[in-house]
């Protein structure tokens, strides 16, 4: 056999990685990773491998391909986070967490085609070479080049003049998400104006919550009880407008739409995601760029 179990296993974290990139959930990328070792052990006869973390990455991220080709074949959307199962929803957030991903990118990536995100993604985040992206997708390294270059493109985005020259106080707004996701409730009542307004779409409450509230102090003491989606939410720009999109493990939920005045915040808008959002980057760009290991 060309591979050995121990190259495997020492290639499997990375092999996952890669993977969940690619496909946006944990569980797709293990189906991934392991249908890549089943054609590795019905290849007996194949020569010995050079380099096995780099031959099994280009199988994984074939499976990956044309796993993406399929769901574009198939008109798929990607998921909201309310329709991922709870296990596979915190499988994803685990992997944001532990791994050090970008919330925003993951979110974005589900914007490009096949093609662009295998090169995106093996190329910009996993240092791997256009002419190894070239094999993968069956094209020249040329191609492959202008797939990633394409990527960036649509993932840097851009927003409308007005809409730049419009946005909040940024700093405030930072701050206040930053005092709510370790439930301040001090700063947050120093940052909120003293008639400021909450207002949430039912579906995003529990059941008989009031979908308005008013004051400093009441809207503090509520948000303390949604900490943990502020933590999963990451700056993007929403149907033209900069928001705070919340995606657990990657999966829009809701926009968090903050409005200031005279350094106070006046105004925190929550709305339910929806699949035909346009999602793009926010100005300045806050998709970063994550590091894989080498090829």
């Amino acid at each position: 056999m060309p591979i050995t179990v121990e190259e495997f296993e020492t290639a499997r974290p990375h092999l996952l990685s890669a993977a969940h990139r690619l496909l946006g959930s944990a569980h797709d990328a293990q189906d991934a990773v392991q249908t890549a070792w089943l054609r590795v052990t019905a290849a007996r006869s194949a020569p010995s491998i050079e380099n096995p973390s780099a031959w099994l990455t280009t199988v994984t991220a074939r499976i990956c391909w044309d796993e993406l080709r399929a769901r574009r074949r198939r008109g798929e959307v990607p998921l909201l986070a309310d329709a991922v199962p709870a296990a596979q929803l915190a499988a994803d957030e685990a992997i944001l967490r532990a791994e050090d991903v970008s919330r925003a990118l993951m979110v974005l990536l589900n914007q490009l085609t096949p093609s662009q995100r295998v090169a995106y993604v093996l190329h910009d985040l996993f240092s791997v070479p256009f002419d190894q992206v070239a094999h993968v997708l069956g094209g020249t390294a040329t191609g492959a080049r202008k797939h990633a270059s394409r990527a960036r493109q649509r993932l840097e985005g851009a927003q409308d003049v007005a809409e730049r020259n419009s946005r909040p106080d940024q700093q405030i707004v930072e701050a206040f998400l930053t005092a709510a996701r370790t439930g301040d409730t001090r700063r947050m009542i120093q940052l909120l104006a003293p008639d400021s307004v909450r207002d949430a779409d039912a579906a995003l409450l529990p059941r008989g919550a009031r979908t308005t509230v008013v004051g400093a102090v009441d809207i503090a003491a509520e948000t303390v009880h949604f900490r943990d989606r502020v933590r999963a939410a990451c700056r993007l720009t929403v149907n033209g407008r900069a928001v705070h999109l919340i995606a657990p493990g990657g999966h829009p939920l809701a926009t968090i739409e903050v409005s200031t005045a005279n350094r106070r915040v006046t105004r925190i808008t929550l709305r339910s995601a929806r699949a035909d959002d346009r999602i793009a980057a926010a100005l300045p760009s806050t998709i970063g760029r994550r590091a894989g290991a080498a090829w």
